[in-house]
């Protein structure tokens, strides 16, 4: 296995943010000292007078307006050289860049929470089930431990089936609990450390700041460390951002961009960001979604973390509308930044 290596300046020696930081109650968002979780009372009022976000009854109107594409397993994986991307649902994402093939924040169960028997429950099923899956996975990325990003039972049936042909990645903090499920190769990452494919010696993935938090338990707060990831080879370049806050202070979405961009294609989050006052800070709205796409220098970028589960009070439609109106009011290519339905497949031609 590879061993990752860190760098704290971009090509052109310019300092990068400072590497995260631990202290003694857990990683913090070193850019942001300012940052801060909305107070539990604040959270439980709105908890229990959250918005109707307008998910219809019947599930012919969600099939009509929200529609699930399922593929037969051999015509998921590519044949030929490109880029790929098919979206699960939320941060889930099934990727393949050539001939090196990944996931993203893998969640195939019906509620993201501690058990099945809390937490929400999706509206729109995942588009592939782990069984639907490409013998030639190799890799899981993960962007934090939330339950909505981090599964314990669609970890443990991916283990059962590729075991060891996995190589699974976390931020500082999270190999532990990948240790604890029986899963042997698990590589941990600081922001801006990078690890190279051992035999295919052009795949890369850097680890990459993001303004969030973790928590599995009542006692873990902020003891794994978030972040997005950088992946590439020698002709393509794909940046999936996990959750993310906008960063005012610091432009580390820039940062990104100028070290390891511009990117192919980009997943980047539209979706739970309202009420503003607690979900600015650790979801970006998709007006600052975009803002992203353009400090990222992607060419094309694509809108997850919406459409899956009622995570926040924004109606569920509202997202994909938002982001047309932002990509419009920036004066950017209506296709650069779109959203596509769960289990569509996204192709980019082959790179010369």
């Amino acid at each position: 296995m590879a061993h990752p290596t860190a760098s704290t300046k971009n090509s052109d020696g310019d300092e990068l943010i400072t590497l995260s930081e631990k202290g003694a109650y857990g990683f913090t968002n070193s850019f942001n000292p300012e940052f801060k979780m909305p107070d539990y009372f604040r959270v439980f009022r709105w908890l229990f007078a959250k918005n109707n976000t307008g998910l219809p009854a019947n599930i012919e109107e969600l099939d009509e307006t929200l529609p699930v594409i399922k593929h037969k397993p051999e015509d998921i994986r590519k044949q030929s050289p490109g880029l790929r991307f098919l979206w699960i649902g939320h941060a889930s994402c099934l990727v393949q860049i050539d001939d090196f093939m990944f996931l993203t924040d893998p969640v195939f169960s019906d509620r993201c929470g501690i058990t099945q028997y809390m937490g929400p429950k999706r509206y729109r099923p995942p588009a592939l089930a782990v069984k639907d899956l490409p013998d030639e996975l190799e890799a899981i990325v993960i962007s934090h431990n939330h339950f909505d990003h981090l599964d314990y039972e669609s970890v443990r049936q991916l283990n059962e089936r590729y075991g060891e042909k996995l190589t699974w990645f976390c931020g500082l903090g999270g190999r532990q609990w990948f240790l604890d499920c029986s899963i042997k190769n698990v590589v941990e990452l600081d922001w801006w450390q990078e690890w190279t494919h051992p035999t295919k010696e052009k795949v890369q993935i850097a680890f990459c700041p993001a303004q969030h938090w973790s928590r599995r338990a009542l006692t873990d707060l902020n003891q794994s460390l978030w972040g997005g990831y950088a992946i590439w080879n020698e002709k393509y370049r794909f940046y999936f951002a996990g959750d993310t806050g906008y960063t005012h202070n610091i432009p580390i979405f820039r940062q990104i961009g100028k070290k390891y961009g511009p990117f192919d294609l980009s997943a980047i989050p539209i979706g739970a960001y309202e009420p503003r006052w607690m979900m600015e800070a650790q979801h970006v709205s998709p007006h600052e979604a975009v803002q992203i796409h353009i400090d990222t220098q992607s060419k094309k970028s694509i809108g997850i973390h919406w459409g899956t589960w009622a995570l926040a009070n924004e109606f569920y439609l509202e997202p994909r509308e938002q982001l047309k109106e932002a990509v419009k009011s920036c004066g950017l290519d209506p296709e650069s930044f779109t959203v596509v339905k769960h289990g569509e497949i996204f192709d980019l031609p082959k790179n010369e």
